[in-house]
C-alpha cells in the first residue's frame, strides 16, 4: 500500500439519527477524507470541504458497509457519534485502498479501542499531560503492520454478538471493518503491479491530460485501462469501446450507445439536434468528465470528428470535445475500422483535423507480456509494419508441419470470415456421437439482442462429450486457468461440463457473470457457462484473447493488419500452426505507417527541456546534482 491510501476524493453525506430518526444531514459534492492521529496517537478520520470547517470522527466502534465498492460507493457508521458517512462517487481502486488502510491500523493499533483502560483514567491521563492539540496524517501501511494485523484478524471485531448472531451476520456489513474481506485481494487492487511505462500512462490520466496510448498486441493495453477506469470517478467517468465485446472487457458501453447519434450517419446539424432532443444522451454528455474510448482504432474519423462536434454543441463549450478529457487507445496496425464500400471520408481517426486538437500527450507501450519467445515477438514486431524477410518466411511456413494438439484437444483454426468459423464449430459438433446438452442464458429482462452483441459468452451454447471448446473468462489464473485457454468437454457432473485443459487440469464450468451498460447507464447481466465452442473461430472475435492451441490459414485475408493480428493471439511459436503462409498476404496501410512515423517523432519531441533541445548527458548530470543540491537544502 502507498501514503495515497490514506487519502481519499469523493462525494459524501453525512447522517446524524437519533431514536431512528434523521436530526442533522449534511451533503457535500466535493469532499477530501484523511485519516489522521492527534498528539495522544488515537486516529480519526478527517472531512473536508470547500467552504465548510473540517469534522473528525474518532475510529472507535465503527461498522463498514462495502457492497458497493466497485461502484465507488461505501459507508461507516461511527457509533459514537451517532452519525453514518455515506461515500459516492470514490475512484474504486483508491476506495479499497482507503478502507483497508483504516482495516489494518485499526486492527494493528493495540491501543485503539481497547477496554484495558477506563475512559476517566484515559480522559484524566490526557487532561494532565499539557499536550497542545496537534494532528498529523497517519504513516503509510508498511509490511509489518499486515503482519501484525493478520495476527489479530480473529480478534478485530470491536464488539461480540450472541453466537447466533454471528452465523446470521450480514458478510456486507461487518465489524471493524471486514478483516478478512478487506484483507483479502480484490480485483480493484490487482496483485500484478504497473510496469514503468503503464505509471507514466496512469500518471498522465490522473493529471488531467488528455492522452493516446498505443502498442503492439500483448502489451498490456486493456488491463491498463480497467486499471484506468477504476481510477477515476465513477459518476463522471464513462468506459466506451468501438466493439461491444471491448466495451465489456472495460466494463463499460459501446462509443455508438453512449454518444446517442446513432452510426454518425447525416448532417452535423441533424446530428447535434437528434442529441438534443434526447434527455438521457443529452444529461449524459454534460454530465461526463472523463471519455474513455477502446479500440480507437476501429472508429472511423468522420465518426470521431462528428462526434467531438456533438460533445461542443450539447456541452456549451467551445473547447476540443467540450472539455471533456479523452483517455483513448487502441492500435492502428491491427484491425482498421469497417466503412461501408463506396463510402468517402476519413478512414481513421487521426486522419481527422480533430485529432491533433484533442491529443495533448502520446504514449506507447513496448513490453509484451503475451509472448515470452523473443523469436516470435521479433517476427510480430515485423509482421505488424508489413515487413516479411525471407526468415520470417521460412520460420512460419515451417509451423505447417508442427503437430500442436494433445491429449484430444485440437488446435483452433481462426478464419478471416464469421460465417466460415459457425460452419466449422456446427459440422464439428454434429459428426460427435452422444446426447448433446443445451445451455441457456439467463439474461436481464429484453436485453438478450444487446447482451449477444457485448459479450463473448453466448445465448445458446450446445455441448457433447468430446466437443472442442474455449474458456471464456479468467477462473483460476494460477491454474492456468485463463480467458483462451483450450480445452475439451471430458463428461457432464451435476448438469455442468467438465473440461479437460491442455494443461491436463480438469474444471467443471459452472454458471459465471458477464455485465455491461446500456446506453442509459443501467448494468445488465448475462449468467452462462464460460465456454464457447473452439474448433474455428472468427479473427474480428480473437481480439484480446490469447490462444494456446491455435491454426490458421491467411489466404482469404481481405484486410490490412487482419494476419497480424491472428498470428498475434497465439502464446508462442511452438503452439501455433500456420498452414498457408504467404507473404503476399501480410501488409499495413500506408496511411498508418505514416502516422505511426510522426508519433514516434511526436514522442521524441516530449523528451525535451523547455528551450526545445533533447537532454544531453551533460544536462542530465547537471539536473540530477540541482536535485541533489535542493533535497540537501530543504533537510537543513
Amino acid at each position: 500500500m502507498e501514503g495515497g491510501d490514506s487519502f481519499l476524493s469523493c462525494a459524501v453525506t453525512l447522517e446524524w439519527m437519533t431514536q431512528g430518526s434523521i436530526t442533522r444531514k449534511v451533503n457535500y459534492k466535493t469532499a477530501s477524507l484523511r485519516l489522521i492521529r492527534n498528539e495522544f496517537r488515537e486516529m480519526f478520520m478527517e472531512i473536508t470541504s470547500e467552504k465548510h470547517a473540517a469534522i473528525r470522527f474518532a475510529l472507535k466502534s465503527v461498522n463498514v458497509f462495502k457492497k458497493f465498492m466497485v461502484e465507488g460507493k461505501a459507508s461507516i457508521k461511527f457509533q459514537e457519534a451517532g452519525c453514518t458517512l455515506f461515500i459516492s462517487n470514490a475512484p474504486p481502486t483508491n476506495l479499497v485502498g482507503f478502507l483497508r488502510t483504516i482495516f489494518v491500523k485499526m486492527t494493528g493499533d493495540k491501543d485503539q479501542g481497547s477496554n484495558t483502560t477506563p475512559a476517566k483514567q484515559t480522559m484524566r491521563s490526557k487532561l494532565l499531560s499539557n499536550k497542545a492539540q496537534a494532528f498529523e496524517e497517519i504513516s503509510p501501511v508498511t509490511v509489518a503492520d499486515i503482519h501484525n494485523a493478520k495476527k489479530k484478524i480473529p480478534k478485530s471485531t470491536l464488539t461480540t454478538p450472541s453466537p447466533p448472531a454471528k452465523k446470521r451476520k450480514n458478510e456486507d456489513s461487518v465489524k471493524g471493518p471486514a478483516p478478512k474481506k478487506l484483507y483479502s485481494p480484490s480485483p480493484l487492487t490487482n496483485t500484478c503491479s504497473l510496469n514503468p511505462e503503464q505509471q507514466r500512462v496512469l500518471d498522465a490520466c490522473l493529471g488531467g491530460k488528455n492522452i493516446f496510448f498505443t502498442g503492439s498486441a500483448g502489451t498490456g493495453k486493456s488491463f491498463l485501462l480497467k486499471r484506468i477506469v477504476t481510477a477515476l470517478p465513477p459518476d463522471v467517468t464513462v468506459a466506451t469501446a468501438s466493439t461491444g465485446v471491448a466495451a465489456c472487457h472495460v466494463g463499460g458501453t459501446t462509443l455508438h450507445a453512449f454518444a446517442g447519434i446513432g452510426d454518425g450517419s447525416g448532417t452535423l446539424e441533424h446530428l447535434c439536434e437528434r442529441a438534443m432532443k434526447l434527455p438521457l444522451v443529452a444529461q449524459k454528455w454534460r454530465k461526463c468528465k472523463h471519455l474513455i474510448i477502446d479500440e480507437i482504432s476501429m472508429v472511423d474519423g468522420s465518426f470521431f470528428e462528428k462526434l467531438e462536434a456533438v460533445a461542443r454543441h450539447v456541452r456549451k463549450n467551445d473547447k476540443p470535445f467540450g472539455g471533456i478529457q479523452l483517455i483513448l487507445c487502441g492500435d492502428f496496425l491491427q484491425l482498421p475500422p469497417v466503412v461501408d464500400k463506396g463510402k468517402n471520408g476519413k478512414r481513421f481517426c487521426f486522419q481527422s483535423p480533430c485529432w491533433d486538437k484533442c491529443i495533448q500527450l502520446c504514449f506507447e507501450l513496448k513490453q509484451v507480456h503475451r509472448q515470452k519467445d523473443s523469436e516470435f515477438i521479433s517476427i510480430l514486431n515485423s509482421i505488424r509494419i508489413g515487413r516479411v524477410t525471407k526468415e520470417i518466411s521460412d520460420r512460419l511456413v515451417g509451423t505447417s508441419r508442427q503437430k500442436i494438439e494433445s491429449d484430444g484437444i485440437l488446435a483452433t483454426r481462426l478464419c478471416s470470415h464469421t460465417n466460415d468459423s459457425k460452419m466449422i464449430n456446427d459440422s464439428k459438433l454434429s459428426d460427435l456421437d452422444g446426447e448433446e446438452k443445451i445451455f441457456t442464458s439467463q439474461d436481464s429482462d429484453n436485453a438478450t439482442k444487446l447482451l449477444d452483441m457485448q459479450t463473448i459468452a453466448p445465448s445458446k451454447l450446445l455441448l457433447k462429450v468430446g466437443a472442442q471448446v474455449m474458456l471464456l473468462k479468467n477462473v483460476n489464473v494460477n491454474a492456468g486457468l485463463v480467458n483462451g485457454a483450450r480445452g475439451v468437454v471430458v463428461r457432464f457432473e451435476e448438469g455442468f461440463p467438465v473440461v479437460r485443459f491442455k494443461n491436463k487440469k480438469e474444471y467443471t464450468a459452472r454458471t459465471e457473470r458477464w455485465y455491461v451498460k446500456n446506453s442509459n447507464g443501467s448494468l445488465l447481466c448475462r449468467r452462462q457457462v464460460p465456454l464457447n465452442l473452439a474448433w474455428a473461430f472468427s479473427i474480428h472475435k480473437s481480439q484480446g484473447l490469447t490462444l494456446d492451441c491455435v491454426e490458421m490459414s491467411l489466404s482469404k485475408i481481405f484486410e490490412a493488419g487482419q494476419a497480424y493480428v491472428a498470428l498475434s493471439r497465439a502464446q508462442s511459436l511452438d503452439t501455433l500452426r500456420v498452414l498457408d503462409f504467404d507473404s503476399r498476404h501480410v501488409w499495413a496501410d500506408p496511411n498508418v505507417l505514416e502516422f505511426y512515423q510522426r508519433f514516434r517523432r511526436r514522442l521524441q519531441q516530449m523528451e525535451v527541456i523547455p528551450l526545445g533541445r533533447p537532454l544531453s548527458d551533460k544536462t542530465n548530470k547537471k539536473l540530477k546534482l540541482r536535485e541533489i543540491l535542493e533535497k540537501q537544502m530543504k533537510q537543513r
